[in-house]
């Protein structure tokens, strides 16, 4: 099962970073967080990947295709034109790199990577989270539903402290980033039959979260995977900061390899 990575976006909340390279390639513990989360597919046996890429998609495919220089030392011997390796390192990927438009939304990105997928069921997630989610478990529990797709759902924290108020005013309880709202939200793991494909009909134009997921679950198509450990999202410099911060620590709760 091949997975597949939406990594084309601007990623303009994250400006201070993406001005030079695009979201998926800006760095957690010195390597890029696209990394990351290929290494959590690859923990549980996918090596497969296709990425969807668009803005500034050269960046992305240059560290791939240059992956020993950026990840080992190396000799250049430039009397003989020679480069040796030193003790490379590399992971069993297969990695198809694949320029899917600048201004191509999720939907149309999908869509034109479908050649790539045939007539098989793949994983699909956003170049922008880490979680330590059980994606060998996710399949199962894929496989056992028999839906055309199976989307991860999270309950989030919520981003601000809570008050209590009375009717006077007076700040009866305070409590820091409590639980949300009890919403389940689309953690962006999904596992996605072949049929997915044909619920995305409006070409470069479609937003994979509007119609074709909509739709699907209109259809009752759609299954739920939900996962109760740990997810974040890197929206913000914050966000990139606060995992930065978590790999220092050397406990990182998504890094399970």
């Amino acid at each position: 099962m091949k997975a597949v990575i939406l990594a084309g976006g601007f990623g303009t909340r994250l400006s201070e970073a993406t001005n030079l390279i695009p979201k998926p390639m800006v760095e957690i513990g010195g390597k890029p967080i696209l990394w990351h989360i290929m290494k959590t597919y690859s923990l549980h046996g996918i090596n497969e990947f296709v990425i969807c890429c668009g803005y500034k998609a050269y960046v992305i495919k240059e560290w791939f295709a240059n992956y020993f220089m950026h990840n080992s030392d190396v000799t250049v011997d430039l009397a003989n034109n020679t480069i040796e390796v030193h003790e490379c390192k590399a992971e069993p990927w297969k990695v198809t790199l694949v320029d899917t438009g600048l201004h191509t939304m999720t939907g149309g990105r999908i869509k034109r990577i479908q050649k790539y997928i045939g007539d098989e069921p793949f994983l699909l997630t956003y170049g922008d989270g880490v979680s330590d989610i059980d994606i060998t478990a996710s399949i199962e529990e894929h496989k056992k539903n028999g839906k055309a797709l199976t989307v991860t759902a999270y309950k989030p924290n919520g981003k601000f402290g809570a008050l209590e108020i009375d009717e006077a005013g007076s700040v009866n309880a305070f409590t820091e980033k409590p639980a949300g709202d009890g919403m389940w939200i689309n953690a962006g793991y999904f596992i996605c039959e072949p049929e997915v494909f044909s619920y995305i009909t409006e070409g470069d134009s479609t937003i994979f979260e509007k119609a074709p997921l909509e739709n699907l679950a209109k259809d009752g198509k759609m299954h739920s995977y939900k996962h109760t450990g740990f997810w974040k999202p890197m929206d913000t410099l914050r966000d990139n900061t606060e995992l930065n911060a978590m790999w220092d620590s050397g406990k990182a709760p998504w890094k399970k390899w």
